[in-house]
């Protein structure tokens, strides 16, 4: 399995306009990050987790010209607002686009997105196969999916674990039985966005300390705001078997 993290960031991520603080005027690539969303390539099918609004920049920048289905971790808009730009795949694909999510998320995505589902459609316009899920295991392309349901403050967002890779964003609270379902995983993504405290998301001391729980042989972190610090200053103090991610990292899992 070969994942790429297309992007790591926030909507309070990099750059902020006005702000000049030490992430947001860094020159170093890894502190330049796009919102949170991730490729894999598994079994020779290639699959995206959420469109943000940089979902088009981030495919072209990744040189990426195979999309055979896109999940939801939830429906907010810095993780769905890129859905319009699946069209070239849908052209040079010649088939519509499977789209996984919950009810919630598939519901939003008819009100953001209503030309793409009206009965007379405009020429060109996006077309999707909506799938919708719950907290069961789902098949994406003959991938076995397992979901793992986190909460974002009071909302349910989705994380997936195919084979021993996991991926969560946009998490404060995980429930010990789904912890039990992500034990195992080789590779651990989460979110730690930064290091005080916020209603939503973990911060990087709630993260260190989930990856302790849940012990994968490697973690990344993910979905980071400026507030969290640089690349250089963060990796540095963090466990050897932790890293930040940054836009484009690739890896693989065997």
């Amino acid at each position: 399995m070969k994942i790429t993290f297309l992007g790591t960031g926030t909507s309070q991520g990099v750059p902020v306009i006005g702000c000049d603080c030490p992430v947001c005027s860094s020159l170093d690539f890894r502190d330049k990050r796009t919102r949170s969303a991730l490729h894999m390539e598994v079994d020779g099918k290639s699959i995206v987790i959420d469109t943000g609004p940089d979902f088009r920049s981030q495919m072209l920048r990744e040189k990426i010209n195979q999309l055979d289905a896109v999940l939801f971790t939830h429906e907010h808009k810095d993780h769905t607002a890129g859905l319009d730009d699946i069209r070239p795949f849908n052209f040079s694909q010649k088939k519509d686009m499977p789209i996984f999510g919950s009810q919630k998320v598939l519901s939003q995505i008819k009100r953001e997105f209503a030309y793409i589902f009206e009965e007379i459609k405009y020429p060109g316009v996006p077309s999707v196969i909506p799938n919708e899920i719950s907290n069961k295991p789902f098949i994406v392309e003959n991938i076995p999916v397992l979901p793992i349901q986190v909460m974002h403050y009071r909302l349910p967002v989705f994380g997936f674990r195919i084979k021993d890779f996991t991926y969560i964003t946009d998490a404060k609270y995980i429930d010990k039985k789904e912890i039990e379902k992500i034990k195992g995983s080789k590779t651990l993504v989460l979110n730690a966005l930064q290091k005080t405290h916020h209603i939503s998301h973990l911060t990087l001391d709630e993260a260190i300390e989930m990856v302790n729980i849940i012990q994968p042989e490697n973690a990344y972190f993910t979905h980071i705001s400026h507030k969290l610090g640089t690349h250089h200053e963060i990796e540095a103090q963090l466990p050897p078997h932790i890293r930040l991610a940054f836009d484009g990292l690739k890896i693989e899992i065997y």
